[in-house]
């Protein structure tokens, strides 16, 4: 069994472009205590040894900027480059088919721009996949969750869901790569959009099991969000640095 990650790297960042000055770069290019967004979510699985390669899907206009970030920061054979489309979805298709695999081994795909994911989050979704055949990583919700109707005058609330029967989905999210292959083909072939791999997994029939996530998985979103990884980046390196010490 081998393991797959696709990381979609080929959006704009419209929420961070728009709070920021123009000529931004996209978000995952962006800079966390000195180094890409980007490159801190490669080094993440590739810190994982059963990570056999790691496929980032790209723009075009992009290539050439993440293959010398790949070599500036040596990060080895192991990462590939795809050629990414106009929304999620579509760059996870085109890497998924551009992956050399048979249909048992794993295939996870994990947002660009959550680079805070550790890697025993990341063992373990990949445990859940080859014992469930699909996993997602997810934080259970710890507000209360209403559901509400939408009106010209704003939002009714219509329920009160139980907050144990509610998980915010995060990243990775995976399936043996057999499964993943059909849940995206059924839903090519309906023309079907889907918000994340889970919900074309589940689409086609395919049951999901959940992860524990962590608050410290967020997705770099807003300017604000910077900061914060930059928070948590840095404590994570004055721990290795007074690890490495003693």
């Amino acid at each position: 069994m081998r393991v797959y990650v696709i990381l979609p790297a080929a959006g704009i960042g419209t929420r961070m472009h728009a709070a920021a000055s123009a000529g931004t770069p996209p978000k995952q290019f962006l800079e966390v205590a000195g180094v890409p967004i980007l490159v801190h979510t490669i080094r993440a699985f590739l810190s994982v040894p059963r990570v056999d390669a790691v496929s980032v899907a790209v723009r075009g206009a992009e290539r050439e900027r993440v293959q010398q970030q790949i070599a500036a920061w040596t990060l080895g054979p192991r990462v590939h480059l795809v050629e990414g489309g106009d929304h999620r979805q579509e760059s996870v298709s085109h890497a998924l088919g551009a992956l050399d695999c048979a249909e048992g081994d794993v295939v996870l795909v994990h947002d660009a721009v959550r680079p805070l994911i550790d890697p025993a989050t990341i063992d373990r979704t990949i445990d859940a996949v080859v014992r469930h055949g699909a996993a997602i990583v997810g934080l259970p919700a710890v507000d209360t969750i209403k559901q509400v109707e939408r009106t010209a005058d704003g939002a009714i609330v219509t329920a009160t869901i139980p907050r144990e029967r509610i998980v915010h989905a995060q990243t990775p999210q995976g399936a043996l790569a057999g499964l993943m292959r059909r849940a995206f083909a059924e839903a090519e072939a309906d023309e079907f959009s889907g918000t994340d791999e889970a919900s074309l997994l589940e689409r086609a029939g395919i049951q999901v099991a959940v992860v524990p996530g962590s608050a410290r998985n967020f997705k770099i979103t807003q300017p604000g969000d910077l900061e914060l990884a930059e928070f948590y980046l840095r404590g994570a390196e004055v721990r290795r640095l007074e690890a490495v010490t003693r």
